[in-house]
């Protein structure tokens, strides 16, 4: 099992700090999202002209930057340009560091119709195979906002080459928005999901359609049900660890809610192990 963060969960940590507790705790690669209060990191010296430093210090440490997580919204006609524009500076990154992949958001749709949102997504998507398939980059789409239903991210994928366009199986969204089970989510997607976000909450009890963080283990999303369906399907990609502190604040500090991650996801490796060699 592969583990990373985003740094979405540390947003107060340098560079250095990032590579150092990654190596600490036990985790295997880093997903970067912002840098110390600064969101497109393709803006930032060690990802410009400091990108050989960057990438020799994360290689010394055994650590892969397993994903670029932009803000790219596929289903947003206001923000055709700047997607566009996002696109092709992460797809320079990844070919700097070595990174296969991209994280887009398919976005809200804000009272518009859902086939304008698919208007507006087949029109970016087209324009951006060529680009993709030169550089051998996939662009995953999160199952999140109004495109976080197995059918919905589906519509998304329509028409588009698996060589360069997946989905980033946030666990967490599709189980708490829907209820929907992971079966589900795996047999309409499996062929396409390429990489994987988890945390973990509880439902408010007097608010139905909100939730509260909790420590990996510590909410009810299912992860030995979605685990043994990933596994099942042959899944060997990522198990990223997404702990919204930027946006958050009141969160624990990464220094608790990381290690505990890494504690709690290699337990659940042993666990279907042991049960492996029960059977």
């Amino acid at each position: 099992m592969k583990l990373s963060f985003t740094t979405l969960g540390c947003p107060q940590w340098g560079l250095e700090r990032i590579v150092t507790k990654a190596s600490e705790y036990g985790f295997d690669g880093v997903d970067f999202r912002g840098l110390e209060g600064e969101m497109d990191i393709f803006e930032l010296q060690p990802f410009k002209t400091g990108y050989v430093e960057t990438r020799s210090r994360f290689e010394a440490a055994g650590l892969a930057l397993t994903c670029f997580s932009s803000s790219i919204t596929l289903a947003s006609v206001e923000r055709a340009g700047r997607n566009w524009e996002e696109l092709e500076r992460y797809v320079e990154l990844c070919d700097r560091f070595g990174t296969r992949y991209i994280r887009a958001f398919g976005g809200k749709l804000e009272g518009r119709d859902r086939s304008a949102g698919l208007a507006a997504s087949s029109g970016l998507l087209e324009r951006a195979e060529p680009l993709l398939r030169q550089s051998g980059v996939k662009l995953i789409v999160e199952t999140h906002d109004d495109w976080t239903r197995c059918e919905d991210v589906a519509a998304l994928l329509e028409g588009t080459s698996p060589d360069t366009v997946g989905v980033l199986w946030d666990v967490h969204h599709p189980y708490r928005m829907f209820g929907e089970p992971p079966e589900r989510t795996w047999n309409a997607l499996g062929s396409r999901i390429a990489y994987t976000h988890w945390k973990d909450s509880l439902p408010q009890p007097d608010s139905p359609d909100a939730f509260t963080y909790r420590f990996m283990g510590e909410g009810d999303v299912p992860f030995q049900a979605i685990r043994s369906v990933l596994t099942a399907g042959g899944y060997d990609g990522w198990y990223t660890f997404e702990w919204e502190k930027r946006w958050h604040p009141d969160l624990a500090e990464p220094e608790l809610a990381f290690p505990q991650f890494v504690r709690y996801m290699r337990g659940l490796e042993a666990e279907e192990n042991e049960r492996k060699r029960a059977t």
